[in-house]
């Protein structure tokens, strides 16, 4: 097998996946997993596609993640790796389309408005 390269994005983060057969190691910004993310919250959503297709220790997975917050990336990664997987095997598909894995979530941050405190906060209004 070829090293499979995926593109994933979530919110402002971007991260570039490649998957190669392997033990299963997963290097994040060449950082170990569990040294990039600490909680297990966040370990198991860059895990799920895995654990969804019965992959755990089949892949190893080198990231590149830029941009966003620690979620962002992490979910970033996880559409990456789901896409990935579909290339590897089209039966993957059905497994991870019902879980939404494989839809790119477009809520993001809006933009602040001028003459208002926030994106929709107003100033203070003071009638005298």
């Amino acid at each position: 097998m070829d090293t499979i390269h995926k593109i994933g994005r979530r919110k402002t983060a971007v991260a570039r996946v490649y998957l190669s057969e392997g033990k299963g190691n997963i290097t994040i910004n060449s950082r170990d997993l569990k040294e990039y993310f600490p909680t297990a919250t966040l370990q198991y959503k860059v895990k799920q596609p895995f654990t969804l297709t019965n992959t755990e220790d089949t892949y190893d997975v080198k990231v590149n993640v830029y941009g966003g917050g620690i979620t962002g990336q992490a979910e970033a990664i996880r559409l990456a790796l789901s896409r990935a997987m579909c290339e590897i095997d089209a039966e993957n598909r059905l497994a991870l389309k019902p879980e939404g894995l494989l839809t790119r979530d477009p809520r993001m941050v809006e933009r602040k408005k001028f003459g208002q405190k926030k994106a929709r906060k107003k100033f203070q209004f003071s009638k005298r």
